[in-house]
């Protein structure tokens, strides 16, 4: 039988913490335990959160968790699931409002822009930030879904779309579902091949930025632009 949450001291009950000192002061199984609210007659709120964490391995795989999949966790029904869900639901919507910079002035801002929607996916996405003369935001559309390679992004695509909305310059930016931004072989080939078709069309292709979980390389800083 695993602790029951009002048998702890005070400060160490997951809601009482967070009121007291801030949700930044908990753990991600004190959180998780706060979503599912009570436990069950065999498991604590905090014993199902270990199981959850437990089974999935990390933050990153329990985000993207369906339904029974959650339900395969001992202790963990429709309801609990579906509180589950509807917390990290809200959790991408508020990081979705989030305000993206209007202007891109670095790699930083550049990462900003497309961190929230790359860090997590379990595939490769490319997405290309337009920018006019002042290096304004004109769009952030999708340009390649699935392994990158320089035969499956094809500068035909990533500058019909620049040219469209009259850019003047361009940063790529994709994700490496391992976590680990590094750029890779293929990243490197993909990127000196857009380089040189910009130069032949006018438009500078200023970065490649490659998103890991919750860190960036840019390869324009790592000299690969030179």
């Amino acid at each position: 039988m695993s602790v029951v949450i009002r048998d702890l001291p005070v400060d160490e009950r997951p809601r009482e913490k967070l009121l007291r000192y801030g949700p930044e002061s908990l753990s991600n199984r004190e959180l998780l335990a706060i979503v599912l609210r009570v436990g069950t007659r065999r498991h604590s709120a905090l014993a199902l959160a270990d199981q959850l964490l437990a089974h999935f391995g990390s933050l990153r795989e329990l985000r993207d968790a369906r339904c029974e999949e959650l339900q395969a966790v001992e202790g963990i029904g429709l309801a609990k699931a579906a509180q589950i869900l509807a917390a990290l639901e809200l959790g991408r919507r508020v990081q979705a409002a989030v305000r993206v910079p209007a202007v891109v002035r670095s790699p930083k801002d550049a990462a900003d822009l497309v961190m929230e929607h790359l860090r997590y996916l379990d595939r490769e996405v490319m997405k290309i930030i337009l920018l006019d003369t002042k290096r304004q935001v004109l769009a952030c559309p999708i340009a390649s879904v699935g392994t990158l390679n320089a035969s499956m992004v094809h500068p035909r695509e990533i500058f019909k779309e620049c040219i469209r909305r009259s850019a003047a310059a361009l940063i790529v930016a994709h994700n490496h579902p391992s976590g680990d931004p590094t750029p890779s072989r293929e990243d490197i080939q993909v990127t000196a091949r857009l380089r040189r078709a910009g130069e032949i069309l006018g438009i500078e292709v200023l970065d490649h930025i490659i998103i890991g979980d919750s860190r960036f390389v840019s390869m324009k800083e790592e000299g690969f632009f030179t």
